[in-house]
């Protein structure tokens, strides 16, 4: 078995308008900022060890820069580090001390779409709580979705170079991959190489219901929900940012066991993307956007 990731850990993206992306992560959305370093603003969730989830920078175009995964120590970034030239990756940086207000030990490198990831470990954690109910704010980040023109080739990379193991399927164009006992922390969509949407966990679905409220009260609209998915089971409501990065609500992900899991293979359908129908009845909701190919593809992170 390949040496895993043990998690995703952040995601960071480039804005155009950076003090109103900045306003909607720490003042609406509901993560802690925590540093701000070479003209980068780094966030947290309350409810989560990781050192920062969302890393955000001005930029003249909207793009991802760079998305994170930690590792279990030293010895498995360099495990990891190997797995990822074995599959062919092109290489950013070798394992050295890492940049940013945490420190750790990382490696950067491109995956097949172009996309820049970074794997970490031995980054300081940050002290976390127990939310409180009715504070409706991130636990910590969930998943993420891309879209590849080859989605199920780059599923197969990310479970040979970094570890992850398959969940499940939804038809033959929904991907869902694991690192932990959380479902999913990665899914793939067909389509041109893009970040489809970055999602937060909350601690229940009345938290999420809560949280949607907060949004509206904000004037943040909502662009699908809420309703809950099959695959995975977990609830969803999304909104999308002032600089139109697609975001998630999410509870109730399924938990995994490893010795008795089995990969189901849903069939595609609008009970199977939205058990309840909920997300499908309410006017003016819309699952995403259509994508284009990422701006910060092959693009080295400053």
């Amino acid at each position: 078995m390949p040496t895993s990731v043990t998690d995703l850990q952040y995601v960071a993206l480039a804005v155009p308008d950076l003090a109103a992306e900045r306003e909607f992560f720490g003042e609406k959305w509901g993560l802690i900022e925590v540093a701000e370093e070479d003209g980068r603003v780094y966030f947290a969730a309350a409810g989560m060890p990781h050192p920062y989830v969302v890393i955000l920078r001005e930029d003249a175009e909207r793009k991802t820069d760079l998305v994170g995964f930690s590792a279990a120590s030293r010895d498995d970034v360099l495990a990891i580090f190997e797995q990822v030239k074995a599959a062919g990756a092109k290489i950013i940086s070798e394992p050295a001390p890492a940049d940013g207000p945490a420190g750790g030990f990382a490696f950067r490198f491109f995956d097949p779409d172009g996309r820049a990831m970074e794997v970490i470990c031995d980054s300081t954690p940050r002290e976390f709580r127990k939310l409180d109910k009715g504070e409706a704010i991130p636990i910590g980040i969930s998943h993420v979705v891309f879209h590849s023109p080859n989605h199920a080739g780059l599923a197969e990379f990310y479970e040979k170079a970094l570890g992850f193991r398959l969940s499940d399927w939804i038809g033959k164009f929904m991907v869902f991959l694991r690192c932990n006992t959380a479902h999913h922390r990665v899914a793939i969509l067909p389509g041109p190489p893009a970040l489809n949407h970055i999602a937060f966990d909350v601690s229940s679905v009345d938290e999420l219901m809560r949280g949607l409220a907060r949004m509206h009260e904000a004037g943040i609209k909502l662009s699908w929900g809420p309703g809950r998915h099959t695959a995975g089971n977990n609830t969803f409501s999304y909104f999308v940012t002032p600089n139109g990065n697609a975001v998630e609500y999410t509870s109730d992900l399924e938990e995994v066991d490893e010795e008795t899991w089995e990969v189901t293979h849903y069939e595609p359908g609008p009970q199977t993307i939205d058990q309840w129908g909920t997300g499908r009845i309410i006017t003016g909701n819309v699952p995403h956007a259509e994508m284009e190919p990422d701006k910060g593809l092959w693009q080295t992170p400053a």
